[in-house]
């Protein structure tokens, strides 16, 4: 079994900065409304990077061993929150965006099957409060 560690440290007012295990940091802070300053990332914002990046980092590894050619891609992660509190995601659609002139469009897609049915423990994770749709669109340059 792994074990994480992170350290967050509160900076004052709505502001906290948060260690990672790579020993990189970031800053989290409420947005203008709830009394924060808008320097730094919003905590529900963060879970939607996790999810993408989680995906992502696999997509990108298959990518490499299926030695398909994909010149981009991104990411775009929507999500919707519930009204009442706690406000939690409640359906969440990640669209993979992928940019080429060569693409392997059943390859690409059996890449992010791959990490979405097997491989992205957060995309599991999500599964077990929200909805999750995954798309695929395909961008020949």
């Amino acid at each position: 079994m792994s074990i994480h560690i992170i350290t967050t440290t509160w900076k004052g007012k709505m502001q906290f900065e948060s260690t990672n295990p790579s020993g990189e940091t970031l800053l989290i802070n409420a947005g203008e409304e709830n009394q924060g300053e808008g320097a730094g990332l919003r905590p529900k914002a963060l879970m939607l990077s996790a999810l993408a990046g989680c995906s992502g980092l696999d997509v990108a590894s298959l990518i490499e061993k299926m030695k398909l050619e994909v010149d981009d891609f991104k990411i775009e992660t929507t999500a919707s929150l519930t009204q009442e509190h706690p406000k939690v995601y409640d359906q969440v659609t990640l669209e993979f965006h992928f940019y080429g002139s060569n693409l392997n469009e059943e390859r690409l897609n059996r890449a992010v099957d791959l990490s979405v049915e097997k491989y992205c423990g957060v995309m599991e994770m999500f599964r077990q409060f929200a909805k999750v749709a995954v798309k695929t669109s395909f961008h020949k340059i």
